[in-house]
């Protein structure tokens, strides 16, 4: 008896022990009043300097409730319906709460969050300690994506989730040819490492956390940055960081490639690609890979970075892998953006046609740069895209050209100013673009020099990567009737961003809006080319449609303007002719089955299947669907067929060099000249009957 009650007061005290752990570890993490200070200036900044009209009232608070709820358990993997039912409460108030300044209770789902999670990775490193089950013969799949689905009644329910996902994550290993020793070494570390992070959670980090479901309920470039991430954005803006020359966001558990800065590290090695996921980090040539699945952004991104001349090596799965069993490892030198890549460089390509060689220019702009030092100084020779590509015009012209084409692909804008002057070589003063503020005011844009230094044949090509000034610029040309835009439709980002000081940390505001002079906004649907080309970019992953509460596309009035051309009244033709090439020319056929196969594996690939013969046999029969289609194109070439899938990428660096010509990425700019020649004869013939 006397044993029970000791027994009894041990677990007595051990509760009381627990329940002050519990306590002191809430007391830890809780608002300062430097937040309840910020938390009231972000609501400030949204109510009166956001460019929408913004209602901090209770429909909008309902939607910043679900984005604090998708911040901190998108897949809902962690948090029971009881937890969500228990803080409801808040779903109505967080409007109330910024305005205040009160944001404990977010703190406080945060900690519910966050013991939830501890648990969790404990119960994962205890299955561990227990021993993996290393046989994968069952007929359970798991669901790769749980953002839809009810939240979880009970703890026996995550369990069985959880227990699919470890064996998930062992069957991957597994696959990629581990033995049981490294595979539990791998999840341990991993599993270690994301609870140790858990652990290091300050009131700073929630209140980020906190900051950015209030802010991504507005619009995706609207931001707060604490101390820390302002100080790394302003890095970010000198390009004074060495690194790899890559713009990283997270993508649920994972962190994706966006794009690649024009001339950096990354851009320079053609090893990685816009929508390839970076699930581990190894530094040098001899240092063990760590595995970032789960890891928060800046983490990962301070383990990219590093000094001038060290090896950093990533293990990548490429965009187009659905299962994520098919990573490879990359190595990157990091180093500073060589701007030297980023100028305006020109060449001829000379198109055959029945009556003789029709010789196209293609001038390749990366970027929209000027040395704004220099400018500011008043110096007569400094360095910028305009006077780049003048000089390059100049020397085209002296070869005898019939037309010229500006490729904008993969360039992501830059300074406004720059679209405004380029346009000028190729128009005679006028308007390039109009910017709408909060207000409603619009300002109008363009060139105010007389004269055109090129006013023959024109086009331009983008892609889903052309953004900002670049669709600013082939927007205007289109309106205008300069000359064809070509490619693919372009990025959609038409906002401007301002970023303020706040007292604590600093806030990027949407504070305007682009239109082009025919009133219609980039925004959301960037430009739509003249004659379309398969889009290598899947839209459902890059680009501004593909991100959650982007801005709308809309109209404002349209400026008075010429038209220098009627491109339109050819398109047709043109069309017809390019369809003809097109379905003829392996690379083009290739491009095409290779949306097609990306969408339909997108639609149908919901689940993985936890068989190990199963699931080699389903990422066998992808592979085999898309290296079937590479080497079609590849016999079509007359080059010789891949044996595997990996060798597609390295197959397409090798091909340029030699036969150039014959490269997916160059049939592009190949197809596009001979449009561009196209529309020279036929403006020519219209032009000789007139006369």
């Amino acid at each position: 008896m006397s044993l029970l009650v000791v027994v009894r007061r041990s677990a007595s005290l051990l509760l009381a022990l627990l329940l002050m752990g519990s306590q002191l570890a809430l007391a830890e993490i809780q608002p300062g009043d430097t937040q309840r200070q910020a938390a009231m200036e972000v609501a400030e900044s949204l109510r009166y300097g956001h460019y929408a009209d913004i209602a901090l009232d209770d429909g909008w608070s309902r939607q910043a409730f679900e984005r604090y709820l998708d911040v901190l358990d998108g897949q809902r993997a962690f948090l029971l319906e009881s937890d969500i039912d228990e803080f409801r409460h808040l779903e109505e108030h967080i409007d109330d709460m910024l305005i205040e300044g009160e944001v404990a209770p977010a703190y406080q789902l945060y900690q519910r969050y966050h013991d939830r999670a501890e648990s969790r990775f404990e119960w994962l490193l205890a299955a561990l300690d227990e021993g993996l089950e290393f046989t994968y013969e069952t007929d359970m799949r798991l669901d790769l994506d749980r953002r839809e689905v009810p939240w979880a009644e009970s703890e026996a329910e995550l369990d069985t989730l959880w227990h699919k996902r470890l064996k998930n994550a062992a069957l991957t290993l597994d696959i990629s040819g581990q033995d049981e020793e490294q595979i539990e070494s791998n999840l341990r570390q991993r599993y270690e490492g994301q609870l140790a992070r858990l652990r290091q959670t300050n009131g700073e980090d929630v209140f980020g956390l906190f900051m950015a479901a209030v802010t991504g309920s507005i619009d995706p470039h609207t931001e707060y940055l604490s101390p820390r991430q302002g100080e790394s954005f302003d890095i970010q803006m000198r390009l004074s960081l060495e690194g790899i020359g890559a713009m990283l966001q997270s993508d649920g558990e994972y962190v994706k490639v966006t794009s690649l800065v024009p001339g950096g590290p990354a851009d320079r090695a053609g090893v990685l690609e816009p929508a390839d996921r970076i699930v581990g980090v190894g530094q040098g040539d001899e240092e063990e890979v760590v595995n970032v699945v789960g890891m928060r952004l800046d983490e990962v991104v301070d383990l990219i970075r590093g000094p001038k001349g060290t090896v950093v090596r990533l293990e990548v799965v490429p965009a187009e892998a659905v299962d994520m069993t098919r990573s490879h490892e990359v190595a990157i030198t990091r180093d500073t953006v060589d701007l030297e890549e980023q100028a305006a460089k020109g060449e001829v390509i000379e198109v055959e046609r029945d009556d003789g060689i029709k010789r196209i220019g293609v001038i390749t702009i990366p970027a929209f740069y000027v040395d704004f030092d220099a400018w500011q100084a008043g110096a007569e020779e400094f360095r910028s895209t305009t006077r780049d590509v003048a000089s390059e015009i100049e020397r085209l012209k002296q070869e005898g050209i019939d037309g010229i084409m500006l490729d904008l692909r993969n360039n992501g804008g830059g300074a406004l100013q720059e679209a405004n002057s380029l346009l000028g070589l190729f128009i005679d003063r006028g308007p390039t673009v109009q910017v709408r503020d909060a207000r409603g005011r619009i300002s109008l844009y363009g060139d105010t020099e007389t004269g055109t230094l090129y006013d023959g044949p024109l086009a331009v090509l983008v892609n889903r990567l052309s953004a900002s000034a670049s669709e600013i610029f082939a927007g205007a040309i289109q309106d205008y009737g300069r000359g064809l835009v070509l490619g693919s439709a372009t990025f959609g980002k038409g906002t401007v961003q301002t970023l303020n000081d706040l007292s604590h940390g600093q806030i990027k505001l949407t504070r305007a809006k682009f239109y082009r002079i025919s009133g219609e906004s980039t925004q959301h649907r960037g430009v739509e080319p003249d004659i379309l080309f398969p889009d290598m970019f899947d839209p459902e992953r890059i680009g501004e449609s593909s991100l959650d509460n982007a801005l709308e596309w809309d109209t404002v009035q349209a400026v008075q303007y010429r038209h220098y051309g009627e491109p339109w009244e050819y398109l047709e033709t043109l069309r017809s002719r390019h369809r003809e090439r097109a379905d003829s020319h392996p690379n083009f056929i290739y491009l095409q089955e290779r949306v097609e196969l990306t969408r339909r594996m997108r639609e149908e690939q919901t689940s993985v299947s936890l068989d190990r013969e199963q699931r080699q046999r389903e990422v066998e029969a992808r592979d085999a669907e898309q290296l079937a289609i590479e080497n079609r194109r590849r016999e079509a070439l007359g080059l010789e067929p891949l044996d595997e899938l990996a060798e597609a990428r390295e197959g397409e660096t090798e091909e340029m060099g030699e036969e150039e010509d014959e490269s997916v990425e160059r049939v592009q700019v190949t197809e596009a000249a001979a449009i561009l020649a196209d529309y020279a004869e036929l403006t020519e013939r219209r032009l000789a009957g007139r006369s």
